[in-house]
């Protein structure tokens, strides 16, 4: 007996389902299982997990803070680049910060709580605080001497053009002290919470500042990865935290050299990407050979 055509065609969608759920849903995962357990493969499909004296510390896929209790950066160790997934580096939260470069205005509101930093303030207070910590110049472009984006808010007597009625620094709230004391002879005031001085008509005015075209502290210490969970920074941050971590163990900064440039990576295939130092694998070196005073 001859099924009716839509009872066939409804048995074969039927198998057909069962067919491509057994292969690609069963078959080829396990496969790919089976696959990464190969010698030279098992290290990477695992998670490339880093382990000391029988404990794992990490991933050397995934990178991580070396901080202390508080969140402070301990001093004997390379720091990493900053993260935005979750409270950093949480794999389970990997994203980035969604600000782009038109981010330079802050959001100063009545609650502290609903306050935000624009991309600019967030790099001009990281630069500040790493060459703080660093001893080198932590100066920006764009940036004021307290850490925030160099910015004011400039309104004209028509619109967009004529003689400036008023000047606001937009990212520094009252009763702070204003970066510039004047701007085309009109007296800069600090921000007041609450207001949107570019809603109300202020033409958003960045001042470039003294500080040296090229910054001591490289763009990847003040800006976090696509993923924030980037394990590498750059030789140029490495070279950076040099001086500080060798002064911290008592060692000599030549040796300590020698192992940044034993834990950096070349480019991708001799061409793609950059080079890149890891953070982890570095740090745990550091503590083998030069244990901390």
């Amino acid at each position: 007996m001859r099924l009716p055509t839509w009872i066939a065609q409804h048995l074969a969608a039927l198998r057909a389902v069962l067919v491509f759920t057994v292969l690609l849903g069963l078959v080829y995962p396990l496969a790919l299982v089976a696959l990464g357990q190969l010698p030279g493969l098992n290290h990477k499909a695992d998670g490339s997990l880093i382990t000391v004296g029988g404990d794992t510390v990490g991933s050397a896929l995934i990178g991580q803070s070396f901080t202390d209790a508080d969140g402070n950066p301990i001093s004997r160790y390379f720091q990493s680049r900053p993260s935005a997934a979750g409270d950093g580096y949480d794999p389970t939260s990997t994203s980035a910060s969604n600000l782009g470069p038109e981010s330079v205005v802050d959001t100063i509101a009545t609650d502290p709580e609903e306050s935000s930093e624009s991309l600019l303030t967030q790099v001009c207070g990281r630069s500040r605080e790493v060459g703080e910590f660093n001893g080198v110049d932590g100066r920006r472009p764009f940036c004021t001497d307290d850490g925030v984006g160099a910015v004011l808010a400039v309104f004209r007597a028509d619109g967009l053009t004529g003689p400036v009625t008023r000047v606001v620094s937009v990212n520094q709230a009252a009763p702070a002290t204003p970066f510039v004391t004047e701007y085309e002879g009109v007296a800069v005031e600090p921000a007041q919470p609450g207001e949107d001085y570019v809603a109300a008509g202020g033409v958003v005015t960045p001042i470039r500042g003294d500080a040296p075209a090229e910054p001591a502290v490289p763009a990847d210490a003040v800006t976090a990865s696509g993923s924030g969970l980037d394990p590498q920074i750059s030789p140029a941050y490495a070279e950076l935290q040099v001086n500080r971590v060798a002064r911290e163990r008592g060692a000599d900064p030549a040796a300590v050299r020698k192992l940044v440039k034993e834990h950096t990576d070349g480019r991708g295939l001799g061409f793609m990407g950059e080079p890149g130092v890891n953070v982890l694998e570095l740090n745990i070196a550091l503590d083998k050979q030069f244990a901390a005073r």
